[in-house]
C-alpha cells in the first residue's frame, strides 16, 4: 500500500474526529482503503512468518509449522 492511500485514510480519520460527517461515497472509499490496508498488513505478516525458522538446541533449523485449517 502506498503512502498516498495511507494519507487518505488518515485524512478521513482526522475529519471524523473533528466532527465532520463523511458522504456515502467517502465512507465507501474509507472502508475500501481500510480493507486494503488490513489485507496488506496480513500479507506482510504471513510473508515474514513463512521466512521464520526455529533453531533447536542441537543447532537444527526448521520452518514454523502451519496451523491446521489455515491456507
Amino acid at each position: 500500500m502506498d503512502q498516498a492511500k495511507i494519507d487518505r485514510i488518515n485524512d478521513f480519520a482526522r475529519r471524523v474526529k473533528a466532527g465532520e460527517t463523511l458522504t456515502p461515497q467517502e465512507l465507501a472509499e474509507r472502508d475500501a482503503l481500510r480493507r486494503e490496508y488490513v489485507d496488506s498488513v496480513k500479507a506482510n505478516l504471513v510473508s515474514q512468518l513463512e521466512h521464520t525458522y526455529l533453531v533447536e538446541p542441537d543447532g537444527t533449523k526448521h520452518k514454523l509449522p502451519k496451523k491446521p485449517g489455515r491456507p
